[in-house]
């Protein structure tokens, strides 16, 4: 699948994977900033932002997918940045592509398969009932009705948008998203990466557990950890500064 992506600055390239129901425009500061001193692209993984929506979704299909950009772009020697669902697209994609990447920082991701969490996520969304709500204001209280923390309501409207004059609509694949959210959480295959590879860990989190660690390390030998103790699992929002001297730190001297 061809996808959607952004590229500023020049020099070694940076590809930016989002998370599940992210997009390229949640990474937009922190690309100029690195555009500074890199070639920065600013994907929009399949079913999300504005690439192309599809039936089909898994991670051997988005690691395709970044291989197929790759390609087209005539990348070599590339740094691979993944949140959540996008560290675990990166990670697969490592586990094929390893010759074709420099270095990789996944985002609050482990390796393994996680239980479901995202019920009350899914509820919320359905209930704003696209397209047949009136305005931006009306599906946000639909939304916060389920999703009642400010942030993450705030971080889900981003997707709303006029699909016309009198509808809106979701920038996501809604229905293949909560069909395949099985797929989504689950685990990586137990294949080694070799890539010399930054987890950086929100602290308050959850999601990659400093009981991880070992495991993790048997995967990818490589692997170095950071943990922002105040951030959560949205590390580069809710730390920016913490997050950007985490991540030019590991790329000035690993």
């Amino acid at each position: 699948m061809k996808l959607h992506f952004k590229k500023i600055g020049e020099g070694q390239p940076i590809l930016i994977l989002h998370g599940l129901f992210g997009s390229s425009d949640n990474w937009q500061t922190h690309a100029k900033k690195l555009a500074e001193n890199y070639c920065v692209y600013l994907i929009d993984q399949r079913n999300h932002g504005h690439s192309p929506h599809s039936e089909e979704f898994s991670y051997d299909l988005m690691a395709a997918d970044l291989l197929e950009l790759i390609a087209a772009e005539g990348l070599r020697d590339v740094i691979l940045i993944g949140h959540s669902m996008g560290g675990k697209t990166i990670m697969r994609f490592a586990q094929e592509h390893d010759f074709l990447i420099d270095k990789m920082i996944v985002v609050d991701m482990g390796i393994k398969a996680y239980a479901p969490h995202h019920d009350v996520i899914f509820q919320g969304l359905y209930n704003v009932k696209v397209p047949h709500v009136a305005s931006r204001k009306e599906a946000e209280e639909r939304l916060l009705e389920y999703v009642t923390e400010p942030s993450t309501a705030q971080f889900l409207m981003k997707n709303l948008y006029w699909k016309t004059q009198t509808e809106l609509a979701w920038r996501f694949n809604l229905d293949v998203l909560f069909e395949k959210i099985n797929v989504i959480i689950q685990g990586l295959p137990l294949k080694e990466i070799n890539v010399n590879t930054l987890f950086l860990v929100g602290g308050k989190s959850g999601y990659v557990p400093k009981a991880d660690f070992p495991s993790i390390l048997e995967l990818v030998p490589q692997a170095k950890f950071v943990v922002i103790e105040q951030a959560g699992h949205w590390v580069h929002a809710e730390t920016p500064v913490e997050f950007m001297d985490a991540v030019q730190d590991f790329l000035a001297n690993s």
